[in-house]
């Protein structure tokens, strides 16, 4: 307890001296991550952007080296990616265990949804997110990692080309987020006809968490990229995921 007690004292020391005064919220967050996981500031497995906590790969892997993870496998998904476009979607999995059926997690990067600084990189930009996400789904943590963001450039710049939806008219919504991010997503169920509950529980499963509106604004604005990514170049596999997310019917 004494340790962990030091850990956070620690975190917190290195998080000032990098950020400077921060808010009660910020600093109780920092210590739910510092508790429940172990990250480590110093070692960069945070990082702090905007007032809002983002894991990094490396404190991800740190974390599935301490759980003794047993193992992450990746492939890529060859008919959703996109070479000539350089759009890549890689599909990650996580087995904490030898026993373990695995944590999926899908990432995706194209030329749209990461930073110049990455420009030609975004096949592994697209595996790493795709191990983050199933290693956070994997060991529990909400909180976005900082690979996933996008380039905030390059966002802007797809949602202006985006028309807005009607929202009164609108059979689905995404509360609490950005209306541009509802949509966004309103159009892609209207152009593909799409079934917004399903569309709903990918959604939450994507990013990790059990109601949609827990869910970071990166994390939505990744999984409507790649939701029109699967769209446009497979529509009947996509069907098909979205027919995964359909309840069971119990048996009489």
């Amino acid at each position: 307890m004494k340790r962990q007690s030091n850990s956070v004292q620690r975190n917190i020391r290195l998080a000032k001296a990098a950020w400077g005064d921060l808010s009660r919220t910020t600093l109780d967050g920092l210590r739910k991550l510092t508790t429940m996981f172990g990250l480590s500031v110093g070692l960069g497995d945070v990082q702090l952007i905007d007032g809002r906590w983002y894991v990094t790969h490396g404190g991800l892997l740190g974390l599935a080296r301490r759980r003794r993870c047993s193992g992450v496998t990746t492939t890529l998904q060859t008919t959703m990616s996109d070479p000539a476009s350089r759009r890549w979607i890689f599909k990650a999995t996580v087995y904490k265990s030898s026993r373990s059926k695995g944590f999926v997690g899908y990432g995706d990067a194209d030329p749209f949804n990461t930073s110049a600084l990455v420009r030609g990189a975004e096949l592994r930009v697209a595996e790493t997110r795709a191990v983050n996400r199933a290693l956070r789904k994997a060991y529990g943590i909400s909180v976005c990692s900082f690979e996933e963001l996008r380039s905030f450039s390059a966002q802007d710049n797809f949602t202006a080309a985006l028309p807005k939806a009607n929202e009164n008219h609108s059979p689905y919504r995404c509360n609490g987020h950005h209306p541009r991010l509802r949509d966004q997503l309103c159009l892609l169920i209207r152009k593909h006809g799409l079934d917004p509950t399903l569309v709903k529980a990918y959604a939450a499963d994507f990013c990790g968490t059990a109601n949609l509106r827990d869910a970071s604004r990166d994390l939505i604005e990744s999984f409507i990229t790649h939701l029109a990514t699967e769209a446009k170049t497979n529509r009947d596999a996509l069907l098909c995921k979205l027919n995964s997310f359909a309840p069971v019917e119990a048996k009489p």
